[in-house]
Order: C-alpha cells, then structure tokens, then sequence
C-alpha cells in the first residue's frame, strides 16, 4: 500500500508565494504607497493653496468649537473641537487619488480588454465561418465522387 504525502507546511508556503496573485498584490501595494505621496504632494502643494486664496493655506486649521472656550493648540488645547478641515484634506486624497487610479488605469484597461475580447470574438467567427465553408467543400467532394460511382457503375 502506498501512502500518499500530503505537501508539508513549507511546500505550501511556497506554492502560496508562487501564485500570481501575490506578487500582483505585493507590486500594488507598493505602487499604492508611493502614489500616496503623490496625491499627499497634490492636495498640499496644489489645492491647499487653492482654499488658502479663500482662507488658511492649511485645510488642518479649520475647525469649529464645539463646546466653548476654544483655546490654545496641541496638549494645551481647551474646549471641544471638530477638526473639520482635516477630515475635508483627507476626503480630497481620497477623490483625487480615485479619480487618478480610475481614468489612468481602470478605464484604460478596461477599453483594452473589450478590445482584446472584440478580437477574440471576430477570431472565433471567423474560425467558424471557415469551419462551415471547408465542411461545404468536403460535401461538394463527396457528392461528386458518388456521382461519379454512380455513373461509373450504370456504364457498365
């Protein structure tokens, strides 16, 4: 009886490294990070100073008292504050980096693939097309051999 090994815990780990979807994963994470920055360089060296024609050139300094006094900064802060322009900073990334990653990568991609799908398609019909004219021809052959037995055979 032979008994069958099941793969040990390193095999499996490799295996699990091996797969395309962790380096595909490993390689966007990274890219992601270094977008990051980026979009953090955008948001602070362009838009920021956008909003700070309106106001402060730093979005961190909106904010509004909740709960009064409103006082002083950091550990030396009194009352209640709601760090609103913070929260607008960060939901501006976001957009930004979205927007960024879906008209750059997505929707490219995306165009590509029904591209390559299109082709794909006209190939197959064209396969198929070409499938039933070459059977029509072997039809016409063998039609014309019978005919000719046929007529070979009435000869005689």
């Amino acid at each position: 009886m032979s008994e069958k090994k099941e793969p040990g815990i390193w095999e499996g780990f490799k295996a699990f490294l091996m797969r395309g979807n962790v380096v595909d994963l490993a390689v966007a994470v990274v890219i992601g990070a270094a977008f990051t920055n980026i979009v953090n360089s955008v948001v602070k060296g362009v838009i920021n100073p956008l909003v700070g024609a309106v106001g402060t050139k730093n979005l961190d300094h909106y904010t509004y008292c909740l709960k009064d006094p409103c006082t002083g900064s950091g550990d030396t802060a009194t009352g209640i504050r709601i760090l609103w322009g913070s929260v607008l900073g960060a939901t501006l990334s976001f957009v930004i980096t979205a927007a960024v990653v879906y008209f750059l990568m997505v929707l490219p991609m995306a165009k590509y693939l029904s591209r390559l799908e299109a082709r794909r398609k006209a190939k197959e019909d064209t396969q198929e097309v070409i499938e039933v004219t070459e059977l029509e021809v072997l039809k016409e052959i063998r039609d014309a051999l019978v005919a000719q037995r046929a007529s070979g055979q009435s000869r005689e």
